[in-house]
């Protein structure tokens, strides 16, 4: 893993493999100050090799990852794309979309279906950081991206807008937790789903997996603030939240709403975004973001039988209400009119993240190409996608 994650800079930092390690109470890799992987005791280590299996960027179990959720390029297997809203004020006042990730744990939580959940809280200015949330204040709590100001600002360390949520599993065993939902980015849910079919702890006690639609994710030093701070045209103090849908969108302690192109902030994107190729987060049972739907809904992926299970309860219960259904404006049109406005049509929304989706691998291929060989690029996509692959790359 040393040798074809770390040297060439695509290691995501998703923590998988010191989950596994500490659970399994081996405790051979730690997290480091840089937020990579590295030893601790080498002489723990039992040279297993799981660590190597379950990290995102080794393709060894993609194919049966794949068959079992029926995976096709660009987003995966689904049943139905659908724009949602929470009912409940509370959340939407601090939510980036529609708060519908948010409301859906609280139904988890409120009927017994979760011990708690896993997500992640705003630690600063554009920083993140993992929580175990066994209450709804706490889950509310996790809702959005909010900032403090620059008080003290350097002793703060590096700025990302990415939390290694995967480092939380290992606290679960000592929390004496059997039933957990994650809310995870496509490297983190892509580590879960490979942890659960080698059947290695604690991944056992993940019942629910909430993923995010993810482009990139940002990461920064205190020596780069002036120049982000350029870009964006204003103070990191002045930020009261951010959200990523077709651009970089800022909403400022004022209330006015900057959009920003995301190529623009490209010199801050965490490296190993660019060599990753799943935008939609394909193995998720549901998968959310803001991308596709109007203001104060999210676009819900629902993927499997329990997606639907859980999304329809939550639903039925009263937790979420979805977009009003519309009349397409022409036959196969991409848009439709309601009684609020002319918004996309199920068949747009699909179309759209199709196209993020297409961008990302083709983006993800393309930067593996500039690291690794062309067989070892290869080697990294199985065979009923390559195919497929190599046409939309080459238009």
């Amino acid at each position: 893993m040393i040798r074809q994650v770390h040297e060439p800079g695509i290691c995501g930092q998703c923590g998988g493999c010191v989950s596994f390690c500490f659970a399994g109470d081996l405790v051979a890799i730690e997290m480091g100050a840089d937020g990579k992987p590295h030893y601790l005791d080498e002489n723990n280590c039992l040279e297993c090799g799981i660590c190597f299996l379950i990290c995102p960027q080794i393709n060894i179990l993609d194919e049966e990852i794949q068959s079992k959720y029926n995976w096709e390029p660009p987003i995966g297997s689904y049943k139905h794309i659908i724009s949602a809203t929470t009912t409940e004020q509370d959340i939407k006042n601090v939510c980036s979309d529609g708060g519908v990730v948010t409301s859906i744990l609280v139904y988890l939580l409120e009927h017994k279906l979760i011990d708690g959940a896993i997500v992640s809280v705003s630690d600063g200015p554009f920083g993140r950081k993992p929580i175990i949330a066994t209450t709804k204040e706490k889950i509310i709590s996790a809702a959005g991206s909010r900032f403090i100001g620059r008080s003290n600002i350097e002793e703060l360390g590096n700025f990302t807008t990415y939390s290694q949520t995967m480092f939380a599993l290992r606290e679960i065993k000592n929390l004496d937790m059997l039933k957990i939902a994650v809310v995870g980015t496509p490297c983190q849910v892509h580590t879960i789903r490979k942890m659960q079919y080698l059947g290695v702890m604690p991944a056992h006690v993940v019942k629910y997996v909430i993923g995010l639609f993810c482009l990139e994710n940002f990461s920064f030093g205190p020596d780069k603030i002036q120049e982000v701070e350029e870009t964006l045209g204003l103070g990191i103090n002045e930020i009261k939240k951010i959200n990523l849908k077709e651009d970089f969108i800022i909403t400022t302690n004022s209330g006015e709403v900057r959009h920003i192109p995301l190529s623009e902030l490209e010199k801050v994107a965490r490296p190993a975004c660019f060599a990753c190729t799943d935008y939609a987060n394909d193995f998720a049972d549901i998968s959310v973001g803001g991308i596709g739907s109007p203001e104060g809904y999210s676009t819900v992926v629902i993927r499997n039988e329990l997606g639907q299970k859980v999304y329809s309860s939550a639903l039925r219960n009263g937790y979420i209400k979805e977009l009003e259904t519309g009349k397409e404006l022409d036959q196969g049109s991409s848009l439709m009119s309601t009684e609020n406005g002319i918004f996309l049509s199920s068949k747009g929304r699909k179309d759209l993240i199709k196209k993020f989706a297409w961008f990302k691998r083709k983006r993800g291929i393309k930067t593996l190409e500039n690291i690794l060989s062309q067989e070892e690029v290869i080697d990294l996509m199985v065979e009923h996608e390559k195919k497929q692959i190599v046409e939309q790359y080459s238009q």
